[in-house]
């Protein structure tokens, strides 16, 4: 069992995403973390899943994703060179003795500081779960009063998509977006 990253491109529709959650529940997986975002493409979304399984599960949950009406493509990315990040956001006890200290630990991060207040900071880091997680590691002993992650995000390396094999009966578009009848 290992953690697979698929990237699902998904009609910009209502309802969408609580199907593809659905999805996931009823087969029993665990969403290690979801992201949803605007795409290149107009009216399209690009969803980044993350799901713990084994290579006979992720084959499976992409054939059944390619069953959901609003699912144009699915790619799983867990195998191909990839660039892979998660955002964070953190607020800190910040005062005048430990503000010096927090300055210094983003600059070692490779964090932003995006909001200061008279008792708190707000970092910004995107990074791999690894190093963000260092960070929070580092900055629980001065207070961590909120945390925000987006999940993984990602995306695969080189000039375009990866040709993938479509399930018969999908429909290649213009677009380059396989709609499945």
């Amino acid at each position: 069992m290992s953690l697979h990253t698929f990237a699902v491109y998904v009609e910009d529709r209502p309802g969408v995403l609580n199907r593809v959650a659905s999805l996931f529940r009823r087969r029993g997986f665990n969403i290690h973390s979801l992201a949803v975002g605007h795409s290149e493409i107009p009216g399209v979304s690009r969803m980044t899943a993350v799901v713990q399984t084994d290579p006979g599960g992720a084959q499976r949950i992409q054939a059944h994703l390619y069953k959901l009406v609003n699912v144009l493509r699915v790619e799983d990315i867990t195998t191909r060179p990839a660039i892979v990040r998660d955002l964070a956001l953190i607020k800190v006890t910040a005062d005048q003795q430990t503000r010096t200290s927090l300055v210094q630990l983003a600059h070692v991060f490779n964090a932003r500081i995006v909001d200061v207040a008279p008792e708190s900071i707000v970092l910004e880091m995107s990074g791999s779960e690894a190093k963000i997680d260092g960070l929070l590691e580092v900055l629980r002993p001065y207070g961590v009063l909120e945390m925000v992650r987006t999940g993984r995000i990602a995306i695969a390396r080189g000039s375009g998509a990866e040709s993938t094999e479509r399930p018969s009966g999908a429909l290649e578009v213009d677009e380059g977006i396989s709609y499945s009848v």
